[in-house]
C-alpha cells in the first residue's frame, strides 16, 4: 500500500473544548448574538487575568487589533514604524493603511525575531513607533528594543499573535509595549475561527480605543448608562465582534491550562527525538534562550537549503505527513516595495531563513501515535549533497 493512501496527518487540525457547543447555545439563545454581550466581558476577563493586561479589548482579529493601533497612535502619511521583515503581512498593512512607511529590520539567526541590534540604525525623524513580533511565541529582546525605543521617544507595539502565554523574564508577553495585538485565529493555540484582541499597557489610550472600536462612537458607554445618548465622536471600525464568537473563545481560554500542556508535549517530543538526525543533516533546531518561555505555538525546522526544504516537504508528504513553509519577506515583495523599504543594510538573513523553514503539525490533538509517525517521517529524509 503505498504511503499516500494512508490518512494524513494534517498541519494543523482546528482544536474544540468540551464547553463550546454548550456556550455557543447559550449565546444564541440568550438573545444576545452582537458585540460586548456576556462572554465577550467573560472573554475578556479571562484573557486579562492570562496576561495581566491593564485593559482587554476582543477584536475581530489580530489584523484589526494592530489597525486599531495604528489609528491610536494618531499616524500620518510619511511617518514611519520599524518592524521585522520576517512577519505576517498584517504587521505591515495596518500601518501602510494609515499613509505609514513600514521600514523592515532583519531578523536574528536564532530567534528568527527581529534583530534589536539593527533597530537603531533604521531610526529617522520620522520614526514614529517598532513592532516587534514575538516568532513561534520566543520574546524578542525586549530589555534591548525598550532601551532604543526609550532614547528616541518611540512607542513600542507588540504583535503577539504567537506569543499568548509566553513570557520574557518572568514577565508575560503582550505587556512590555504601550499596546499589544492578539490573535484567536483556527491556526493558533486559543480560537474562536477569526479574532483577536487588543491589549493596552497605558491606561491613556484604553477610553478612545473603545470608541475606536465601536465605529467611532461611545456607544459602550451609552450602554453602561454612562450617557443619554451615543453619537460619532472620533474615526473608527467595526472592530467589536459577536457575543457568539466570544463564547467559543471563553471555553476556550477557560481550556488553555490543558491545550498548553498537549502542545508542550507534542513540542517536546519534536526537540529532543529529532536532535540526532538533525545534528547529522545539517538541520537546525528552534532556539529558545534560558531566560524566556514559549507557547509551542509551532515547530520549525531549517533546512540547508531551498532545494532540500522543497524536497523534505515532499517527502513528508509522501508519508502521509502535512508540513509547511511560512513568512516570505516584506520588504522585496511587490506591496513592500511599493508601500515600504528596507532598513539600512537589507534583509539578508530574512532571505536566507525564508527559503529554507519548515513548519511541523503542531496542534493539541496531536495523538501520540501521529506524533510518532512525523518524527519516523522526519528522520527517514537524507539532506540531498
Amino acid at each position: 500500500m503505498s504511503t499516500t493512501s494512508l490518512t494524513a496527518v494534517p498541519f494543523n487540525r482546528t482544536h474544540v473544548c468540551d464547553n463550546e457547543v454548550g456556550y455557543l447555545t447559550e449565546a444564541v439563545r440568550g438573545g444576545f448574538t452582537c458585540g460586548d454581550g456576556p462572554f465577550t466581558r467573560r472573554a475578556t476577563a479571562l484573557l486579562r487575568e492570562l496576561t495581566g493586561a491593564g485593559h482587554a479589548l476582543l477584536t475581530t482579529s489580530c489584523t484589526h487589533a494592530l489597525e486599531m493601533s495604528a489609528i491610536l497612535l494618531g499616524l500620518r502619511p510619511g511617518d514611519e514604524v520599524i518592524m521585522p521583515s520576517f512577519t505576517f503581512v498584517s504587521t505591515a498593512n495596518a500601518y501602510a493603511l494609515r499613509g505609514a512607511v513600514p521600514v523592515f529590520a532583519d531578523c536574528r539567526p536564532d530567534t528568527l525575531n527581529i534583530d534589536e541590534r539593527l533597530i537603531e540604525a533604521a531610526v529617522t525623524d520620522r520614526t514614529r513607533a517598532v513592532v516587534v513580533v514575538h516568532y513561534a511565541g520566543v520574546a524578542c529582546e525586549m530589555e534591548a528594543v525598550a532601551a532604543v525605543a526609550g532614547r528616541y521617544g518611540l512607542a513600542v507595539i507588540e504583535d503577539n499573535a504567537h506569543g499568548l502565554g509566553g513570557s520574557y523574564r518572568g514577565r508575560p508577553l503582550g505587556s512590555f509595549g504601550v499596546m499589544a495585538a492578539q490573535s484567536f485565529h483556527a491556526t493558533k493555540n486559543v480560537q474562536c475561527g477569526e479574532g483577536g484582541a487588543l491589549l493596552l499597557n497605558d491606561a491613556a489610550l484604553a477610553t478612545r480605543a473603545e470608541i475606536v472600536r465601536e465605529k467611532g462612537t461611545d456607544r459602550s458607554r451609552f450602554y453602561r448608562g454612562q450617557v443619554a445618548k451615543y453619537q460619532w465622536v472620533d474615526i473608527g471600525s467595526s472592530y467589536l465582534p459577536s457575543d457568539v464568537l466570544a463564547a467559543m473563545l471563553t471555553a476556550q481560554l477557560e481550556s488553555f491550562d490543558r491545550i498548553q500542556a498537549r502542545r508542550h508535549v507534542v513540542w517536546r517530543a519534536y526537540h529532543e527525538g529529532l536532535s540526532e538526525w538533525a545534528a547529522d543533516n545539517g538541520v537546525a533546531q528552534p532556539v529558545v534562550p534560558e531566560d524566556r518561555r514559549h507557547p509551542a505555538h509551532l515547530y520549525h525546522l531549517l533546512l540547508p537549503d531551498l532545494r532540500n526544504r522543497q524536497a523534505f516537504i515532499a517527502h513528508l508528504a509522501e508519508a502521509g505527513v502535512q508540513a509547511v513553509f511560512h513568512y516570505q519577506p516584506l520588504h522585496n515583495a511587490p506591496a513592500g516595495l511599493r508601500y515600504g523599504r528596507p532598513a539600512p543594510g537589507g534583509c539578508p538573513v530574512t532571505e536566507d531563513v525564508a527559503d529554507r523553514l519548515v513548519r511541523l503539525p503542531l496542534y493539541a490533538g496531536l495523538d501520540d501515535a501521529d506524533v510518532t509517525r512525523v518524527m519516523e517521517a522526519v528522520r527517514s529524509y537524507r539532506v540531498l549533497p
